[in-house]
C-alpha cells in the first residue's frame, strides 16, 4: 500500500508540475502574442506592422498547440505567414503607401476605437468561452476517436459549417479582387505599357530602312595634328 501511495503522489506530482509548465508558456506566448498585436497597429512602418503580425501568427500556433490543435497551427504557420504574409509584404512594398497620410489622426480617435475593440473583444468572449467548458463536452465514441483531430475537424466544417465557410470564400475573393484593383492604379512615378496598343504595333512603325549613298570623308593632316589627343575626331 506504502509503495501504491508513493506512486500515486510521484504520479500526481507529475501531472501538475506539467500543468504548471504548460501555463507558464500558455500565459508567456499569449503575452507576445497581445504585444505583437499592439505594435501591429502602433508600429510606424507598414513593413514593421506586418512582421509584428507574422510574430502574432507564431504565437497563436504555440498557443494552439499548447491546446493540442495541431492541425490549426500547422495550418496557421503554412498558409498565413507563409503565403498570405508575403502576399501582404509585396502589397505594401508595391503600393507604396503614404504612412503619415494614414496616420493622420490616429490619436484623435484612439479613444472611440478603444472603446470598439473592448466591446467586440467581449462579444467574441460570450460566444466563445461556453466552448471551452471541458466537463460538459460529449464524449467521442471509439470510432470517433480513430478519425484523428484532422479527418474530425474537416467533416465538422463541411457539414455542420458549410455556409459560414461558402460565405469566408467569397469575402476573401472580394478582398483578393480589390488587392489586385489596387495595384492597378494609375501613378505618376510609374512607367506602365497598354498591352492592346503592343499587340496593335506593326514592324513598319518602329522600324523604316533609309536607303544612303556612301560618301568619303576627306581629312586634313595638319587639322588632326593640331588638335588635342582627347578632341580628335
Amino acid at each position: 500500500m506504502c509503495r501504491a501511495a508513493r506512486t500515486r503522489a510521484a504520479r500526481t506530482s507529475t501531472r501538475n508540475h506539467a500543468m504548471t509548465s504548460l501555463t507558464a508558456l500558455f500565459y508567456v506566448f499569449s503575452g507576445v502574442l497581445l504585444f505583437a498585436g499592439f505594435r501591429v497597429i502602433t508600429a510606424r512602418s507598414p513593413v514593421y506592422a506586418a512582421l509584428y503580425l507574422v510574430l502574432a501568427f507564431f504565437s497563436a500556433a504555440c498557443v494552439w498547440i499548447l491546446l493540442r490543435a495541431e492541425f490549426l497551427a500547422i495550418a496557421l504557420v503554412l498558409v498565413y505567414v507563409g503565403a498570405v504574409m508575403v502576399l501582404f509584404l509585396f502589397v505594401v512594398m508595391m503600393l507604396d503607401v503614404d504612412v503619415a497620410a494614414v496616420r493622420t489622426g490616429f490619436w484623435k480617435h484612439f479613444p472611440v476605437a478603444l472603446v470598439v475593440g473592448v466591446v467586440i473583444a467581449l462579444e467574441m468572449a460570450a460566444v466563445l468561452i461556453p466552448g471551452f467548458y471541458v466537463s460538459e463536452a460529449r464524449p467521442l465514441g471509439a470510432a470517433a476517436l480513430k478519425l484523428g483531430n484532422t479527418k474530425l475537424l474537416g467533416v465538422e466544417v463541411y457539414t455542420n459549417y458549410l455556409y459560414p465557410l461558402q460565405i469566408a470564400a467569397v469575402i476573401l475573393l472580394v478582398a483578393i479582387i480589390a488587392a489586385i484593383s489596387l495595384t492597378l492604379r494609375a501613378r505618376k512615378d510609374s512607367k506602365h505599357m497598354d498591352p492592346s496598343e503592343q499587340i496593335k504595333a506593326k514592324k513598319a512603325d518602329r522600324m523604316r530602312i533609309v536607303s544612303m549613298r556612301p560618301e568619303a570623308v576627306v581629312r586634313d593632316a595638319a587639322s588632326d595634328a593640331a588638335a588635342p589627343v582627347g578632341d580628335r575626331r
